[in-house]
């Protein structure tokens, strides 16, 4: 049999926003998820993957099964898992890919390492995704806003695989770009999801979040210690979307700092996705975040050069008090933050 194209690992908000664009596109796409009844909602012609929102909306129908049922052999893994099944998602999509084939993380943090280490450094291409999108039901995402879309070698070659990558994904996101340094997309992005996990311990929306004027200090403090540990891990973060990392550096003024949190709630606020995926994780789905693979990733490498990064560990505890029980999602955690 000859190797399929796509397979999706992963058909979750992301996975499965990107993969029913695809779909809809005439894509060969092979959809892989642990949630049978989403498995069951996308196969069945009767009901399909449903995409809503102000974006599009549209229904496709595809090949779904759950881990335990895939067999073959695919060009193209699109892994979109939690960062934290990252290490195991790659050992068990690891039999199903080409030789010739790759891997492509669209994830958060700095998963390609993970991915790397299982199937080769040379399968897997790394990509910065910052669109918003929420996983509502089995068969059902709502697709909030578009935002950037980056891909990029880890060696940072413009490939022949990664020109045609960026061709197809130009299907879902017209204006997404190719990089040679795909590691300060990402590590521009942990400096932007630190301010979206950081509201995720309260109750107001991303853009009513950011917008409270005295807690600029602590946005301040957080993406900061994001700043400097890519500074000492030799990366110059990229900005995107409202979020200017050098804003957020040492010799940074309050003045530059407060200009790009207003300039990252304009872009939030007219968005129907309203609060971050960690928040979701934790109100909604209550289940395990992000946050060790993503501000934890930051505090470990920090400590690799002697860096503190106590703004950031006071978070990831504080997160983990909700994740058991601990502590009540409350805007005023924020505060007790920022005092500490």
């Amino acid at each position: 049999m000859s190797n399929k194209d796509i397979l999706i690992w992963g058909a979750g908000a992301i996975g499965g926003t990107v993969g029913a664009f695809l779909v809809r596109a005439g894509y060969d796409v092979t959809f892989v998820d642990i949630v049978a009844d989403h498995v069951a909602a996308i196969r069945d012609p009767q009901r399909g993957l449903r995409i809503t929102g102000p974006i599009d909306s549209f229904t496709v129908t595809a090949p779904a099964m759950t881990p335990d049922q895939v067999t073959g052999k695919w060009q193209r893994v699109f892994l979109a898992v939690k960062s934290q099944d990252t290490a195991a998602a790659s050992a068990a999509l690891k039999p199903f890919l080409a030789d010739d084939g790759y891997v492509l993380s669209l994830q958060n943090g700095l998963c390609e390492s993970f991915i790397a280490a299982e199937v080769g450094a040379h399968r897997t291409v790394g990509a910065f995704v910052n669109f918003g999108a929420d996983w509502i039901a089995p068969g059902e995402i709502l697709f909030g806003n578009r935002a950037a879309v980056v891909v990029g070698e880890l060696d940072g070659k413009i490939t022949p695989r990664l020109q045609a990558l960026h061709n197809d994904l130009q299907h879902f996101e017209p204006d997404a770009i190719v990089t040679d340094d795909i590691a300060s997309y990402l590590w521009g992005k942990l400096g932007y999801g630190s301010l979206l996990i950081a509201q995720a311990v309260g109750q107001l929306g991303i853009a009513d979040c950011l917008a409270r004027e005295e807690l600029l200090p602590l946005w301040r403090d957080i993406a900061g210690e994001v700043m400097t540990v890519a500074a000492a891990e030799h990366v110059t973060p990229q900005g995107f979307n409202g979020f200017s990392p050098e804003a957020f550096t040492a010799g940074a003024s309050e003045a530059q700092a407060r200009a790009s949190v207003a300039d990252m709630v304009a872009f939030n606020r007219p968005n129907a996705k309203t609060h971050s995926g960690i928040w979701r994780d934790l109100a909604i789905r209550k289940r395990r975040t992000e946050v060790d693979m993503m501000l934890g990733a930051v505090v470990a490498a920090g400590a690799r050069h002697d860096i503190a990064c106590p703004r950031l560990s006071g978070l990831i505890a504080m997160i983990h008090e909700i994740e058991d029980g601990k502590r009540p999602m409350t805007d005023d955690n924020l505060l007790e933050l920022m005092r500490a």
